[in-house]
């Protein structure tokens, strides 16, 4: 279990981190979201033990993160920092024996790996000779060549096309079927909603929201209805409680202040012709996220 209590971290008179609290068990998938600056970067760093909090603590099945117990957490950080003039088997070499891993074992899981990630061919092959996007994938490599049970990745699919972004994602889910804790950061906040379970959002340093995703969709009230049929989008506008009506190519979204506005959208819809869908959805992340990050930076 990895516990958040009550961090602070302080950069001078600049407050990066404040009074921030969360738990991961075993077989969670975390979320730690923000904007640019907003803390996510730091928090990990603190959980790495890179960083000590101003205040508060954090701790790892009860105990600082130290050389006693790193060796079970893997971190795949932002910036690429690859050692670009060596290969790939030994650049996992260097780095498995850092977790103080056997060579056979390192060249065993990076058989595998490779093998996963299908690239195979390029064991031998220096990093700088890699393309951007595998290089990426040797760095993922990198931060789980030890089989961590708690796996730190900030934002590890950046730049990434649709189908590695999956063999990602995949892999992620793999890890949390075997019990490890995963906690990242994310940009793409439709991937994040597609497997993340609970997710704290970070503005300034502080936590914004936070909880389980489906809570917070919950709290949020805000609902989306799709609307397939012939309706009058100008009359839908005026219906107490609509926010705002958006016409697609597939139909209209009507955007509604709280559940109770359900009713009074599907008694106008039921006297239109030819409605052949009204789906309701909770909010997405992405709307959450603006909701409560969005306005703060429109006023800065």
């Amino acid at each position: 279990m990895l516990e958040v209590r009550n961090a602070r971290l302080l950069y001078g008179d600049f407050v990066a981190v404040d009074n921030l609290s969360f738990t991961i068990k075993p077989g969670d998938i975390f979320g730690l979201l923000g904007t640019n600056g907003a803390g996510k970067t730091t928090t990990f760093r603190m959980i790495m033990g890179l960083l000590e909090p101003t205040e508060g603590e954090i701790l790892y099945f009860g105990q600082k993160v130290g050389y006693h117990n790193v060796n079970e957490i893997g971190y795949m950080i932002e910036e690429r920092s690859l050692l670009t003039k060596i290969s790939v088997k030994e650049l996992m070499l260097y780095f498995g024996q850092l977790k103080d891993m056997d060579k056979k074992m390192i060249e065993e899981r990076l058989d595998y790996w490779l093998k996963r990630f299908k690239i195979e061919e390029y064991k031998n092959k220096k990093i700088k000779e890699l393309s951007k996007g595998n290089q990426q994938k040797v760095q993922f490599i990198s931060a789980i060549i030890n089989n961590p049970r708690l796996l730190v990745l900030d934002e590890p699919f950046s730049g990434l096309d649709p189908i590695n972004l999956e063999l990602f994602v995949e892999v992620i889910r793999d890890f949390q079927k075997q019990g490890s804790m995963v906690v990242f950061s994310s940009h793409q906040l439709d991937h994040v909603e597609s497997f993340c379970e609970e997710v704290v959002v970070l503005e300034k340093g502080r936590a914004v929201i936070s909880g389980r995703l489906e809570t917070v969709k919950d709290d949020f009230k805000k609902q989306n209805i799709h609307v397939v049929g012939d309706v009058d989008v100008e009359y839908m506008k005026t219906i107490e409680g609509v926010e705002r009506v958006i016409e697609n190519a597939n139909g209209i979204v009507v955007k509604i202040a709280h559940e109770d506005v359900r009713k009074a959208v599907f008694d106008y819809v039921k006297t239109c012709g030819n409605v052949t869908k009204f789906d309701v959805e909770k909010a997405t992340l992405s709307e959450i996220f603006i909701a409560k990050v969005g306005h703060s930076h429109e006023e800065a």
